[in-house]
């Protein structure tokens, strides 16, 4: 009974990446991150403009912001704060590294579990780069699966053409553009 229970444990892990692995493989409608990035240029800081929700940043309530920065060994930190309704700050370290050895710089895999788990492909999460504005001040940033969306920008605010230029290449690659929802900056009237 012990190892039926696994089993099910193994499939409700793994099955959800099966099946979006299986999607991006079979489509003409695969999602495509940008042809080339400079990672020196997109290190710093970025704010979040909008997202789609999802749970790891449920009790986010305003200024949301990532700051990547460069390593020794080739890796990017990833530090992403944000601001809970009561006013205390949320603070996440991780790790980001090329999804693929040599391959887009654009496409990258996450982690924020313990370095120790790091050998564990379910704690690294697609990071890939879908838009990106030629001075590097906004970016659009989703994953294959076509489950997570952020707009992000170097600046708490993002000018109207800017983002609905974000929008319309979220849903020129099939993103459900519906579920973005916008987030709170300082400054901000909402």
């Amino acid at each position: 009974m012990k190892c039926i229970h696994r089993l099910s444990l193994l499939l409700a892990l793994f099955a959800p990446a099966a099946s979006r692995l299986s999607a991006q493989k079979s489509g003409t409608d695969a999602v495509q991150s940008v042809p080339s990035l400079d990672l020196v240029r997109y290190a710093g800081r970025w704010y979040e403009v909008a997202k789609f929700p999802n749970r790891f940043q449920a009790k986010c309530a305003r200024e949301t912001t990532a700051d990547y920065t460069l390593l020794a060994d080739g890796a990017i930190r990833v530090v992403n704060m944000c601001v809970r309704t009561d006013g205390s700050a949320i603070r996440a370290e991780g790790r980001a590294k090329l999804a693929h050895k040599g391959g887009a710089a654009s496409q990258l895999k996450v982690r924020f579990a313990p370095a120790f788990l790091s050998a564990l492909p379910m704690v690294w999460g697609d990071y890939w780069v879908l838009d990106l504005t030629d001075d590097y001040s906004a970016a659009l940033v989703g994953d294959p699966g076509r489950d997570y969306l952020w707009i992000l920008s170097r600046t708490p605010q993002l000018n109207d053409a800017t983002y609905q230029r974000m929008i319309a290449a979220a849903a020129a690659q099939g993103f459900d553009v519906s579920r973005v929802m916008p987030s709170a900056q300082a400054g901000d009237p909402r």
